[in-house]
């Protein structure tokens, strides 16, 4: 697998790379946008995925839109689903949202496997879509909401990350962003609780191929 992990509400600033990290392929893209399932504006919701999905359409991609939550509990045809594409793009809204929609739809097993199978396919994505991907989402409390159940209060919070990277993302560090005050204290909780981390600023992009 190969992961292009921006800290920024749009590409960021090293486009061209992933131009070429997908070179070789179809350029499509499925575009997951559940963190933002909690949202209750929903024109502004729209607008927003509809401005993300026009960046990567400029880049030369095909995107599809591909909800998670029409795969709940049918984790078969997701995975059967995510096979047509050469790149995941996870964008950011609520983390602990977005975990709970990767676990109840099987995602999260998924993304796994791609990783431990060495996959030849991209994830992609900024915020919560990369925030995910490290062991735990503690200090990611103090930016967003672990209390906000979109499916249903019977489940729980979801405190772990996929781990698969073994350090957890702080994004919108230092930057012009609401959340970069409390991006400042949940850095300071993961140095205190000896989270291992890498803090991000806008427009930084970690790219692992």
């Amino acid at each position: 697998m190969k992961f292009f992990l921006s800290s920024s509400y749009k590409i960021g600033t090293e486009e061209l790379r992933l131009k070429e990290m997908t070179a070789n392929g179809n350029k499509h893209v499925a575009f997951i946008h559940n963190a933002l399932d909690y949202a209750t504006d929903l024109e502004r919701r729209n607008k927003s995925v509809a401005l993300n999905i026009s960046d990567l359409e400029r880049l030369g991609f095909i995107v599809d839109i591909l909800d998670l939550k029409q795969y709940f509990n049918s984790s078969k045809t997701l995975k059967e689903k995510l096979e047509h594409y050469d790149v995941i793009w996870v964008r950011g809204g609520n983390t602990f949202v977005l975990a709970q929609a990767m676990k109840l739809s099987g995602f999260d097993e998924i993304i796994k496997e791609y990783h431990r199978d060495c996959k030849n396919i991209v994830y992609g994505g900024y915020s919560a879509g990369i925030c995910i991907l490290g062991p735990t989402l503690r200090g990611i409390h103090l930016v967003d909401d672990p209390n906000q159940k979109p499916y249903g209060e019977q489940h729980q919070t979801i405190w772990e990350g996929l781990n698969i990277l073994n350090y957890a993302i702080a994004p919108h560090y230092k930057s012009d962003h609401k959340e970069s005050e409390d991006m400042d204290n949940a850095v300071e909780y993961m140095i205190d609780n000896k989270i291992l981390f890498k803090a991000l600023r806008d427009g930084e992009v970690i790219v692992i191929e």
